[in-house]
């Protein structure tokens, strides 16, 4: 028995025992024992003696039973009370029995209950408010990737001032120790002519090989591993928009595939320790990664029967002033097949590219399973503490649209950006005022007909975060760009030039 870890069966065991011995001695001699408690310390002893009350009179177990006669102070016991016949070997057994059960309860109750993917759900997202005003330069004008850019007179009724730009809800978790999830619909998208449409953006499983979670493989519809500002949240980033260059690479930034991503603890803890500063970071997509989607974009299906491969790696160094700087290369092969659809060509003569009025063949035979879809990129990022640099470029082959020919061609690209930033803190909170400059002579292969479009626009902006759950930004954008928000309407040729100012302002939730 173990009875030191029970101070309090110890203490009635240690008096049986000297009860057992007291009655032993008194079985010699055949007599009944007049038995004493003493009321500080509870011990029982065979005489009386100071604090000691009487108890009774007790004969052995094995003698006839005996009476007992009370002596507790104003407390008399019945007389002729029957006095019980205690078994030390039995009282033994059951000691030991309680404390065999009260170990088990304890380690019962110690043991980690067993988990159900529910205890490891976490639900959190951001809504993004947005307010446009156009300032100077040419009229009419759209801005692809933003809505609220326009007025009146912009193709397809732009002039939405105030928009909501994005509304996230993410659900994220542990399945278990080999899988976690994550899924995030967007609550602000756009389908046809109807805004805030509820679309999936992120649904995918993470399987990891061990503990560590160095490697896992990535199931679903995610990002693809190219370009930093792709990765990167739409939360975090300064700029309303990412930069054309390399986001033409991936539309939506997003597709279905299976990937690979290799993370070494030591790269985890760096990205985590980047995340936590709030130094808008992409997240941990690997320090490599490798993997295959369908080409076609997000929410999208296949129509070549032919899969992209791409390939990223990164590493980000920490100096021993506590500084951070990341580097990348990436990189994508396959084959495209653009969407296509009726324009406004030159001349102000409408493109009809169906039925019995069809006058052009955007697509030759050649191309009918798709055109050459290929990149590479470099990254590079200075972290802002408190000064930043985050530059990117990429070169590769693209479908484009020659107007002159009203086809889509095989054509080639380049382009990136260069943005300066600056973090500092005060009372009021964290500022981060950033410059960009974006390059990009090429396509959007995923808008209609793969238009060209060359761009050279220059971005001065400031974000405040005036508390974790809310920020605020505000830039100066101007805009030297195509249009490439179709129309289809006389007296308004498609895909046309603008050179145009406007303030851009965000309001943005984080929950």
């Amino acid at each position: 028995m173990k009875i030191h870890k029970f101070p309090l069966q110890a203490a009635i065991l240690g008096t049986i025992v000297s009860l057992s011995a007291t009655l032993a001695l008194a079985a010699d001699e055949a007599s009944d024992l007049e038995l004493y408690m003493d009321t500080q310390t509870k011990q029982i002893f065979a005489e009386p003696g100071p604090n000691r009350v009487r108890m009774g009179t007790f004969r052995p177990v094995d003698a006839q039973p005996a009476t007992v006669t009370a002596a507790l102070p104003q407390q008399a016991l019945p007389q002729q009370t029957q006095v019980p016949v205690v078994n030390l070997a039995d009282m033994a057994r059951r000691l030991d029995a309680n404390e065999q059960e009260i170990e088990q309860i304890r380690s019962q109750n110690a043991a980690p209950r067993p988990a159900s993917w529910t205890d490891t759900l976490r639900i959190r997202g951001y809504l993004q408010t947005r307010y446009t005003s156009m300032i100077g330069g040419d009229k009419d004008i759209n801005l692809w990737s933003d809505r609220s850019v326009g007025n009146a007179q912009s193709l397809g009724n732009a002039d939405k001032n105030f928009l909501i730009r994005r509304a996230r809800l993410v659900f994220s978790g542990d399945a278990g120790e080999h899988l976690s999830f994550y899924v995030q619909p967007d609550l602000a998208s756009s389908v046809g002519g109807s805004g805030n449409v509820a679309q999936i953006r992120d649904a995918y499983g993470d399987i990891y090989f061990n503990a560590s979670r160095e490697h896992r493989f990535r199931i679903g519809q995610s990002k693809v591993p190219f370009g930093f500002e792709n990765l990167q949240s739409s939360s975090n980033r300064l700029a309303p928009d990412r930069n054309d260059a390399l986001n033409s690479g991936v539309r939506d930034e997003r597709d279905l595939g299976a990937f690979y991503y290799y993370t070494p603890e030591l790269v985890q803890s760096r990205f985590s320790e980047i995340g936590r500063l709030g130094l808008k970071h992409t997240g941990n997509y690997g320090m490599f990664g490798l993997g295959v989607y369908n080409g076609q974009g997000a929410n999208r299906g296949d129509r070549n029967n032919n899969l992209h491969t791409v390939a990223r790696l990164t590493y980000p160094w920490q100096f021993a002033n506590g500084q951070f700087f990341e580097a990348s290369v990436q990189g994508y092969t396959g084959k495209y097949v653009p969407s296509t659809g009726n324009f406004r060509g030159l001349g102000d003569t409408a493109k009809i590219i169906s039925g019995s009025a069809q006058n052009v063949n955007l697509i030759p035979e050649r191309y009918q399973n798709g055109y050459n879809d290929d990149r590479i990129a470099i990254s590079a990022i200075w972290y802002p503490q408190p000064f930043g640099l985050q530059a990117e470029w990429n070169w590769g082959n693209t479908p484009k649209l020659n107007l002159e020919t009203d086809t889509i061609e095989q054509g080639t690209l380049d382009g990136g950006y260069v943005q300066a930033m600056y973090m500092f803190k005060n009372d009021l909170g964290t500022f981060i005022p950033f410059l960009k400059w974006q390059y990009f002579d090429g396509a959007n292969k995923g808008e209609t007909n793969a238009p060209a479009n060359k761009v050279n626009d220059v971005e001065l902006g400031i974000e405040w975060q005036v508390a974790r759950e809310l920020e605020i930004s505000a830039e100066y954008h101007m805009m030297k760009r195509n249009n490439l928000v179709l129309g289809n309407r006389p007296g308004r040729i498609d895909y046309e030039r603008f050179d145009s100012d406007a303030l851009r302002i965000q309001l943005q939730y984080n929950y």
